[in-house]
């Protein structure tokens, strides 16, 4: 057999093989999928506990500590795919934060942005980190300018990635409706909104094999009561230009021009809070940068802190 046939051949036999472990076997599927792209970043799994919750993590590179705050609704691996990239140059550190991802869930629990900067305060107690580069992604943008504007001296820099936190950025028409009704189709009623939930927070979505598709959705669907009581605390959070008049921490504050979730206007309004920051827009990128250009977007971030 002609040997660049026989390999073509094997390529296509284990595609067809990973294709049918993925439909058939969707759960053991998404976590070998999933540790596979970790192993590709150099991050290991790891578990932290502090007063009231479990925190797990993903760790690994080198260089100065750079922690990562999701989103609502997601979870530490939102950063996996733009991790390779960082993993060079910085030592990433990246939290479920309680109630997200393998997280605790207490329904008792407080859930503003001042909570959950307190558990992020407790989180870089427990691996003993004084000082950090601190990013963010909507709410969990939300969560590191109000841990910068409380604690300072803990945070070098900020990355913002369409960060929630501000009244214009909560002009977008999905948060007006769901702030006038309660109704917010980022929550799911059922596994069959997950394609719907992907086009709302990202412009180009990126491909997630059926497995992680799956796996997301049964998790989204499960956490419905709980997300829906987060998400009424946490919009009824004071918004940052409401507590603080200056956040002196330089950042780097982007956003992607798509985003149908938080109005790109809230870039404008964190740059005017943040008077040592820098703002790009990104073009054609939704809600979620690192999930859509993760390798542009970690580009623009070594390029931006190698000016430090």
């Amino acid at each position: 057999m002609n040997p660049v046939f026989a390999f073509l051949l094997a390529i296509f036999v284990v595609v067809i093989v990973w294709i049918i472990f993925d439909r058939l076997f969707p759960r053991q599927a998404a976590s070998a999928g999933l540790k596979l792209e970790r192993w590709r970043s150099c991050l290991d799994s790891k578990i932290a506990t502090i007063p009231g919750a479990t925190m797990p993590y993903l760790e690994g590179g080198c260089g100065e500590p750079l922690v990562l705050i999701h989103g609502f609704g997601g979870d530490k691996d939102n950063f996996t795919r733009i991790a390779r990239f960082l993993t060079p140059h910085y030592h990433l550190i990246i939290p479920d934060l309680p109630g997200f991802g393998d997280a605790s869930r207490d329904p008792d629990a407080s859930y503003q942005a001042t909570d959950q900067a307190r558990s992020l305060c407790e989180f870089l107690n427990v691996l003993g980190l004084k000082r950090v580069h601190l990013g963010g992604n909507s709410m969990g943008g939300f969560i590191a300018c109000q841990f910068a504007a409380e604690q300072p001296e803990r945070v070098a820099s900020l990355w913002l990635l369409n960060a929630a936190g501000t009244k214009p950025a909560y002009e977008s028409n999905l948060l007006k409706h769901y702030l006038a009704t309660g109704e917010l189709p980022m929550l799911l009623h059922s596994a069959a909104d997950f394609k719907r939930l992907m086009q709302m927070t990202t412009h180009k979505p990126p491909f997630l094999p059926y497995s992680i598709r799956s796996t997301l959705a049964r998790r989204s669907v499960a956490d419905f009561d709980l997300h829906s009581e987060i998400m009424r605390q946490f919009t009824a959070s004071p918004m940052l230009e409401t507590q603080f008049n200056a956040i002196n921490t330089p950042a780097l504050i982007v956003w992607g021009d798509e985003d149908q979730v938080l109005h790109p206007a809230g870039a404008t309004a964190l740059q005017s809070l943040l008077p040592d920051s820098e703002v790009q827009l990104m073009a054609d990128i939704g809600h979620l940068p690192m999930l859509e250009a993760p390798r542009r977007t970690a580009r623009d971030y070594i390029r931006y802190r190698n000016r430090f």
